[in-house]
């Protein structure tokens, strides 16, 4: 049984969840998280802890990045696109038990405000901005460190947030260079 309640975004998504592991969650009924259900969220935050598990696409980020804002401390668990997509359709309830288990083993806790450990130069260099293939080489590098998939501003930021430091920053890279990119 896993303590802290996990945000999920529909009913699709807990059957699925509820298919990995026993636990508990909380549906935001889709991208429009309306304050019943952050009251609900934050009632969770103190009672037993939250971690969030969102769809790897547009919308999942806008849920993530209101109920962070709203919830300060809660934890992220990241699924890759490539694990919770089935015949073209993005979202947690197409991820396998084991990509779903796979990615709360491996969740991270946010420290909004933290220092960045990675300078947006060390970004540059590892061709995560301003490259030909800086999408599919950010898509690896989130998928490597549990982070998911982002755009470069919001990349410098995540790193920052989840505290990863230099070193799992160079592993990581150094994977993706040794093995080609895999997204």
């Amino acid at each position: 049984m896993i303590k802290e309640l996990i945000v999920v975004e529909g009913k699709s998504d807990t059957v699925a969840i509820k298919r990995a592991v026993k636990a508990d969650t909380i549906e935001t009924g889709g991208s429009a998280v309306d304050r019943k259900v952050i009251g609900k969220i934050a009632l969770a935050m103190e009672r037993r802890g939250v971690i969030i598990l969102t769809d790897p696409d547009h919308a999942g980020e806008r849920i993530r990045k209101i109920v962070s804002s709203k919830v300060p401390g809660c934890k992220h668990a990241f699924i890759p696109e490539k694990d919770a997509t089935r015949k073209g359709d993005i979202g947690v309830e197409n991820a396998s038990p084991e990509a779903i288990r796979h990615a709360l083993e491996h969740v991270h806790t946010s420290f909004e405000g933290a220092p960045a450990l990675i300078r947006m130069e060390d970004l540059m260099a590892a061709g995560m901005m301003v490259h030909p293939r800086a999408a599919e080489r950010r898509m690896a590098l989130g998928n490597l460190l549990g982070i998911g998939y982002c755009n470069g501003k919001q990349l410098y930021k995540r790193l920052a947030m989840f505290g990863i430091t230099r070193e799992e920053f160079s592993i990581a890279l150094a994977q993706i260079d040794q093995g080609g990119i895999t997204s």
